[in-house]
């Protein structure tokens, strides 16, 4: 089937009677500038079986006994399945449902995706796609963490636009005819998680005939206004994508040496993910907003208006939005004056896309010029009105807008959006095998 990304894995996890606030630890690209958590982490676990023992926190990605550190991640990976630590179920799919401190539970799906139909090169069409731009200098020191390694643990987020919720949300009114695998508390303001289980068959026939149907054409023009020119999107990656593209090097790497027979059901081709829907309620996508550093207003605001007319777009300084709801307007700040800078006839489809592309090209003409990326609005009025500075607020983000702006546009501009607190992340639980 053209359209199917999706395969139902082996998954392992802990024996039972394992400890499993010990057990799962967080995403390691997270807390990289506070190895304070991690050290705690450490301590908490202590001896016991943990996800910590596989995996590198990327604050000690460029210490220099990263090898060491490395070496001893692989040796735990092979004694862990050696002795029983880690026991594999039946071909299924995993049902999450994790409160963090909100209102409602992050539910997902845990299943394994086929990463012949992920790439991340700019201008790509496939299937699976990346939200944000891969840093590639980013993939070669995880890459040396996975080579060698025995089996990966995910905390890979795949976004899917499902507005009717049809797909995972009802698997969620049936937990009482699943076998419920875990449930516990997580460490370090975690929050609490549980997982049912769900055996290859017709469950799991229905989650992938769904997951498919997101690529039928016409539906998928008619969801965001597009023509057959457009590339399907079905699956954005939301969280992880460097540890995605690291998979996907790995797997380019390691297929080199099959047959297409052996490449066809060899295990490093499929990425174990967390599939979670965009319109989950407890998904908070905030817009990150921009203050730029070192610059006057009239220098600024000129030279973005000089740069959108040269893209064929009317752009100026207006006391109030206008009435065109096609335009994308941002309030700014700064020392000397304030107001709505608009963009009329804009020919990127969100307006983070417009606003970053001409705050990059300007900052390319000038080099002593510096952006940071802010979350608040007030942090903004704050720094933007101090002399040398201004502040641009960008609008909330429609929840398909992020699969629009893919859609149109290619990746989103870095900093687009942001998509939870550090402590909301995954945490590391399940595991599979990536070697025969």
């Amino acid at each position: 089937m053209a359209n199917r990304c999706t395969h139902i894995p082996e998954i392992m996890l802990p024996r039972e009677g394992t400890d499993l606030s010990k057990w799962a630890v967080i995403a390691c690209d997270q807390y990289t500038s506070q190895p304070e958590y991690w050290a705690e982490t450490d301590r908490i676990v202590g001896d016991a079986p943990s996800t910590l023992r596989l995996t590198l926190p990327e604050v000690y990605l460029e210490d220099a006994d990263v090898a060491e550190r490395t070496a001893q991640i692989h040796e735990t990976m092979r004694r862990y399945i050696a002795d029983g630590t880690l026991r594999t179920l039946p071909a299924g799919v995993v049902l999450t449902e994790r409160w963090s401190g909100g209102t409602c539970p992050r539910r997902g799906v845990v299943l394994a995706v086929d990463l012949e139909a992920y790439e991340y090169t700019p201008g790509s069409a496939s299937l699976i796609r990346p939200t944000e731009k891969t840093v590639v200098e980013r993939i070669p020191p995880r890459l040396k963490v996975r080579q060698g390694a025995c089996m990966e643990l995910p905390h890979i987020m795949i976004l899917i636009d499902d507005p009717d919720r049809s797909i995972i949300e009802p698997l969620f009114e049936k937990t009482d005819s699943f076998e419920k695998l875990y449930d516990t508390d997580l460490m370090q303001s975690g929050g609490h998680i549980t997982g049912w289980f769900i055996p290859k068959g017709a469950e799991t026939d229905a989650i992938e005939a769904g997951l498919e149907a997101l690529c039928d054409r016409d539906t998928f023009n008619k969801k965001y206004g597009c023509t057959d020119a457009q590339a399907l999107l079905p699956y954005a990656v939301g969280d992880g994508n460097h540890s995605m593209a690291t998979a996907k090097a790995y797997w380019e790497e390691t297929k080199k040496n099959l047959t297409e027979a052996e490449q066809a059901d060899h295990p490093a081709r499929y990425a174990l993910v967390e599939v979670v829907n965009i319109h989950d309620e407890s998904l908070i996508i905030e817009p990150i907003h921009r203050v730029v550093f070192g610059v006057a207003a009239d220098a600024l605001l000129g030279g973005l208006t000089d740069f959108y007319a040269s893209q064929g777009c009317k752009a100026y300084v207006a006391d109030k939005a206008p009435a065109d709801a096609a335009a994308h307007c941002y309030p700014f700040c700064s020392a000397e004056k304030s107001g709505i800078y608009v963009v009329e006839n804009p020919k990127w489809s969100i307006p983070v896309a417009t606003m970053q592309t001409g705050l990059d090209a300007f900052v390319e003409a000038h080099s002593e010029v510096k952006i940071d990326y802010i979350h608040g609005a007030d942090v903004v009025q704050s720094l933007g009105t101090k002399p040398g500075n201004v502040g641009f607020i960008l609008p909330d983000i429609a929840k398909n807008d992020l699969f629009r702006g893919v859609v149109f546009d290619g990746v989103l501009p870095r900093k687009t959006f942001s998509m939870g607190e550090a402590h909301e992340k995954r945490y590391y639980m399940e595991a599979k095998t990536i070697v025969k």
